[in-house]
């Protein structure tokens, strides 16, 4: 599927898949696309209309886009492609988990599906990428999970840090300095609503202060 599509192509279908995961409406915006992909709205404009030519996505005139069938099962693709490698850097390579998701990037376009599943079976069939995110199997299933909001915990709460919903290189370096990685317990010590912060104890590390909106890029499995 990957060698039919351009590399803009695959980048524009996962970028819509993204959004749509994060969308109330489960749809993606040209405004948001264009913000993720950094390109102009007439740039997202013209794209989409090839997308939709291409049946890999719909378009309303004056609402949202979403992925069709085909395009959904690009994007997946994609998905698996780009969390497999990182996996494959941090564990195999030894790249930090903050310097992988642009070498991934580049490196998603380029895998034929025959690497790509030997890939995977190097692997040993990993469930999740170094920050967390589910990884597709290669009939493009993803994993159900269920996680909270670090921020919706209350004081007193506990449980595990199961994914990092952010990728930007300083605010992982500063989830790893702090032992914020996916597999860390935690325990809230605090939350100051006043102050919209939040204080944890993570295993076997000093107690760090968050904001509301830093908590919120970090996702627990809370323990009962």
């Amino acid at each position: 599927m990957s060698g039919m599509a351009s590399s803009t192509v695959e980048d524009y279908v996962k970028a819509i898949y993204l959004l749509q995961q994060d969308a109330p409406t489960g749809e993606a915006t040209v405004a948001r696309l264009a913000a993720t992909l950094g390109v102009t709205k007439g740039s997202v404009t013209a794209m989409v209309r090839k997308l939709r030519d291409a049946r890999l996505a719909n378009a309303k005139r004056y609402g949202g886009i979403a992925l069709t069938p085909r395009g959904r099962t690009l994007a997946i693709d994609m998905i698996r492609r780009h969390r497999l490698i990182e996996v494959f850097l941090v564990e195999t390579l030894g790249f930090d988990w903050s310097e992988v998701h642009e070498e991934a990037e580049r490196l998603e376009h380029a895998l034929s599906a025959k690497v790509l599943d030997r890939l995977d079976a190097f692997l040993n069939h990993p469930e999740i990428d170094p920050h967390g995110d589910p990884i597709p199997d290669a009939k493009g299933r993803l994993a159900a999970s269920a996680f909270t909001p670090l921020g919706e915990l209350a004081t007193g709460d506990r449980g595990t840090v199961a994914r990092i919903v952010d990728q930007d290189p300083e605010f992982l370096a500063f989830a790893a300095e702090h032992g914020l990685r996916p597999g860390t317990t935690i325990a809230v010590v605090e939350v100051v609503d006043a102050a919209g912060s939040i204080t944890v104890r993570p295993h076997r590390k000093p107690v760090v202060t968050l904001s509301q909106a830093a908590a919120n890029r970090i996702q627990i499995e809370p323990r009962g």
